[in-house]
């Protein structure tokens, strides 16, 4: 059975991490993302849960990762500010292999910027924001559907692969309002439980090692330093530090395929849109308004792991055209990719592009 609602993108958001089972949100109110922390505020305790307000983004971070250890599906919300300042502690959930789940409504920056309005420019940073050798998962909404689908799934994906998982949504998709169909329950993935009698962090073929819940019998020590598979420190040991991080990566970077989402339209176009985010409902209009069957469409929903397959499906491309709210941040990811020529169309200011915009990059690229 299904329901429609007439949401905000914050809302769908709140609510999709509610159906996924969120019952810990800590975080610290930040435009364009507050409305996230104010519904669960409203919803979360009259669900069992917790709702705490921290001093500040740090403070965020690091209660996520604590509930998360006590079992709980714990999520915080969050804009380009903030989420520099949870940098250091995300790399703290990389390396002990805490599942939890961010969110990121990106606004203009640098600094404090355009707290009010839209932009895509922290998606270099979610992926090489923490310092050292790091794999990620990003997923970018762009529909209010999308930001309570894809919130379910970064709770999948963080349990299923013991990771912190990033929605990158952007302000234009977190504050409009659209019609939802909302489902009466969601598929949920639970985390692999530990094994009794096998080392905390000692991996399986998946890589990804049982997780042993603090409070329920497991003696375990967790530690940002290298550590073994006990959990013990052991950072001056290059070969264990080495084959750590290998596996933290290879974990992620072994499952690309299987985590890609995105939709490819006319694959035998000679010109291809690439877009994610806020930037996808302007090349859906223009799709739309031309009906060219020579302008093909990736449409990507997972951008980290960038799925650098789904460029080979369009054969006959002869140019990719890559509209971002930023400088050309993905489009150079893109670049590394192809042979063909790779048009970055970017927009700063904090105004997503028009469908004149588009056309006429098109027009001057025929």
């Amino acid at each position: 059975m299904t329901r429609t609602e007439f949401w905000q993108g914050n809302t769908a958001c709140a609510e999709g991490a509610l159906a996924a089972g969120c019952n810990f949100f800590g975080g610290y109110p930040i435009t364009p993302s507050t409305e996230v922390a104010e519904h669960m505020a409203a919803k979360l305790p009259k669900k069992g849960g917790v709702f705490i307000q921290m001093e500040d983004e740090i403070a965020s971070m690091a209660s996520i990762i604590g509930a998360s250890w006590t079992g709980a599906r714990a999520m915080t919300a969050t804009s380009g500010p903030g989420f520099s300042l949870m940098m250091e502690n995300i790399g703290y959930a990389v390396m002990t292999e805490t599942p939890c789940v961010v969110i990121n409504v990106q606004r203009g920056g640098p600094s404090t910027g355009q707290p009010t309005m839209s932009a895509q420019g922290d998606m270099m940073q979610v992926r090489f924001g923490s310092h050292g050798d790091i794999a990620i998962i990003a997923l970018c909404p762009a529909t209010v559907q999308e930001m309570f689908e894809l919130t379910v799934s970064a709770f999948n994906l963080a349990d299923k692969y013991r990771v912190p998982v990033f929605l990158m949504a952007d302000e234009t998709v977190g504050h409009m309002r659209e019609k939802i169909i909302v489902p009466d329950k969601v598929e949920r993935v639970e985390r692999k439980p530990l094994v009794p009698g096998t080392l905390p962090f000692k991996a399986a073929a998946d890589l990804v090692p049982g997780f042993p819940q603090f409070g329920k019998g497991h003696h375990v020590h967790v530690t940002g330093l290298t550590h073994d598979e006990r959990g013990y420190p052991a950072a001056t040991n290059p070969k264990l530090h080495a084959n750590l991080v290998q596996r933290l990566v290879d974990k992620i970077e072994n499952a690309r395929y299987d985590m890609a989402d995105y939709d490819i339209i006319n694959p035998g176009a000679r010109r291809v849109f690439i877009a994610y985010g806020g930037p996808v409902r302007t090349v859906q209009q223009v799709m739309h308004d031309l009906k060219d069957t020579d302008i093909g469409f990736l449409r990507i929903r997972t951008v980290w792991p960038f799925p650098e397959k789904a460029l080979a499906e369009f054969k006959n491309a002869k140019a990719f055209f890559i509209p971002e709210m930023n400088l050309g941040q993905m489009a150079r990811e893109i670049e590394r990719h192809v042979k063909v020529p790779v048009v970055s169309i970017p927009k700063i200011g904090g105004e997503l592009h028009t469908p004149a915009d588009l056309i006429a990059v098109l027009e001057a690229h025929p």
